[in-house]
Order: structure tokens, then C-alpha cells, then sequence
């Protein structure tokens, strides 16, 4: 199976897409899943405490993340890529929400800024933007109802 994704924006280069493609016969050892996001940040404790507070998510020292089943992308992109906005922002998370509106809401009335453009929504889903307290994009994504 193959599928080509490409980000969603108008104007998207064809170097900013990227191939998916199941080999169901390929029997080698292979990745089946994210364990974990690591990265570095000026206040760790800090910007936990706005994840576990904004988004749900527990910090790693509390508990283990049981995530619900759904899509995960793993997406390298061309290196002048805009898509995460910055040019030196290395990485973008995407996380799957299950009311992107609500979510929103609740974002939007703790003073975060939310971005939402209509060219982002597609086939797959709705989605949104924020940043964390230390600049980083956070993508939010509602998948599509099937």
C-alpha cells in the first residue's frame, strides 16, 4: 500500500512530501511505534506542568502515557522546509486530539493563541496550532471521522 502526504498548505512543494507505503511480505525487525518525545527546554518543570495543564499530558516522572490507537506519521522534511515555521525549529509534534473545538475553547480561554487555517483541513482531519510557553509549534489534529 502507498500513499503520498503532503502538508497541508497551498503551494505545498513536491519536496515537502513525503511517501507511506506498507510492505505486508517485508518480515524484517522494524520500529512499531513511538516510547517517547525528548527534548530540551530552558524550564522542564515548567513546561510539564503547561502540557499536563493545557494538553493532558502526565509528566514523565508521573506517569507512563497510554496513548489511544490511531495514525502516526513519522516525517522527515526538506530542510528549507516552512512548515514548522522558524528556520531553525528542527521538529514539530503532532498530537491527536479528540475535540479539536473544545480543545480550542479552553486553549483559547487560558490565553494561548490558537492558529486555524482552512487550507490545513483535509480528508484526514481538522487542525490547529499553538505554541508552548518556550516557542516550540504543537500541531493539533481531530482526525476524520470514518
Amino acid at each position: 500500500m502507498r500513499a503520498r502526504v503532503c502538508p497541508r498548505r497551498l503551494h505545498a512543494r513536491p519536496n515537502d512530501c513525503i511517501v507511506l507505503f506498507q510492505d505486508e511480505e517485508n518480515s524484517m525487525p522494524k520500529a512499531v511505534g513511538i516510547g517517547g518525545v525528548f527534548f530540551r527546554a530552558a524550564n522542564p518543570a515548567g513546561l510539564a506542568e503547561w502540557y499536563q495543564k493545557h494538553l493532558g499530558i502526565d509528566d514523565l516522572h508521573k506517569s507512563v502515557w497510554h496513548q489511544e490507537a490511531g495514525m502516526t506519521i513519522f516525517g522527515p522534511f526538506s530542510k528549507d522546509t516552512d512548515y514548522f515555521g522558524r528556520a531553525e525549529q528542527q521538529w514539530m509534534v503532532n498530537f491527536r486530539v479528540d475535540d479539536l473545538d473544545g480543545l480550542i475553547a479552553s486553549l483559547t480561554a487560558s490565553g494561548i493563541a490558537v492558529e486555524t487555517r482552512d487550507e490545513w483541513n483535509s480528508e484526514v482531519g481538522r487542525f490547529a496550532r499553538i505554541h508552548d510557553p518556550e516557542g516550540n509549534p504543537v500541531e493539533l489534529w481531530e482526525p476524520a471521522q470514518d
